[in-house]
């Protein structure tokens, strides 16, 4: 076939798809090609430039900004979510939004889902969520310790206990403080049957949703007790520490920071949470930029839904 005949079937192929909305095989009844041949046609018609298909993102959809994420920091997927302002409580509620969004989209039959406790992120998460189709078999666990201030501690029993019944799921308790005042306490509490119960699902989480938090914790976490003191948070700091998720801290290149503090955590392991499927962590705001880094070179989420100011920074120059 002369180059121009060839031109002009890869034209008229393309009208009749792109402009009369035939199907593939119409097209090819109706010029009496095979589908084979006019699946060739359409990759020719790209390559000479006669197709040209371009996306027009809308306003408030950043598409390059998660792909140059997901490429920066080596992730499964990048969500970036739009936000008015730098602010960290308007952030709070516009990744608690787009989060809710993503489980509801994403979630599958016989799913074990880790959820954190004192994240004031996945609270706004909790409160947007719509209920979900039932799937079979889904459960929750808590994967840090939600026992706290009882002024403070129906944060952590509502976001379990609300987002299970939200997932139509079995919720599974972590009984017991996120952090405890010495190691011979931990070992006490990690003998009690309903903590083992919890903790030997985390081996099976496919989906886990953190918080990333800075060495400073937040107003929801320091109200619930389960902190450090300034001394100890200044020894991290001295350590290199720049954040934390599940309690367990990390330095600005995501190594973790062995202090004898970890033996008083309460919470899922950094090592198993990198084994889940998928580990999201819901994170934004100047505040907690460096731990958000951090957690991304560490590794220990492979899903980071953040505002479009942080990723900004996480993407720019600068930022290694």
């Amino acid at each position: 076939m002369a180059r121009i005949d060839e031109l002009r079937l890869m034209t008229r192929v393309a009208h009749m798809y792109y402009e009369r909305d035939m199907r593939q095989s119409e097209i090819a009844q109706q010029l009496g090609l095979s589908q084979a041949t006019i699946s060739r046609l359409f990759s020719r018609a790209r390559e000479e430039g006669i197709v040209r298909i371009s996306v027009s993102a809308p306003q408030g959809v950043y598409t390059e900004l998660e792909e140059q994420l997901a490429a920066s920091y080596n992730l499964r997927d990048a969500i970036v979510v739009d936000s008015v302002r730098d602010d960290e409580q308007i952030i709070q509620r516009d990744l608690g939004a787009a989060a809710a969004y993503y489980v509801e989209s994403t979630i599958k039959p016989d799913e074990v889902i880790g959820l954190s406790s004192w994240s004031a992120t996945l609270l706004a998460l909790v409160d947007a969520m719509h209920q979900t189709p039932r799937k079979n078999g889904v459960q929750v666990v808590q994967i840090l310790g939600g026992i706290g201030n009882p002024a403070a501690e129906i944060h952590a029993a509502r976001l379990t206990s609300r987002f299970a019944n939200l997932v139509h799921g079995t919720a599974t308790f972590l009984p017991a403080p996120g952090v405890v005042g010495s190691e011979a306490m931990l070992q006490v509490l990690l003998a009690d049957q309903y903590v083992q119960a919890a903790m030997s699902l985390f081996d099976k989480v496919s989906l886990a949703l953190v918080g990333i938090g800075a060495v400073e914790p937040s107003e929801l976490l320091a109200d619930s007790g389960n902190i450090f003191t300034a001394e100890e948070q200044d020894l991290l700091r001295g350590q290199g520490a720049v954040g934390d998720i599940l309690l367990h801290f990390f330095d600005e290149d995501g190594r973790p920071v062995q202090t004898p503090l970890d033996n008083r955590v309460v919470s899922m392991g950094l090592e198993q949470l990198r084994q889940a499927e998928r580990a999201v962590g819901v994170a934004g705001g100047r505040r907690k930029q460096d731990a958000i880094r951090g957690a991304l070179r560490g590794g220990w989420i492979n899903i980071l839904i953040t505002d479009h100011f942080t990723a900004q920074r996480l993407v720019a120059p600068a930022a290694g």
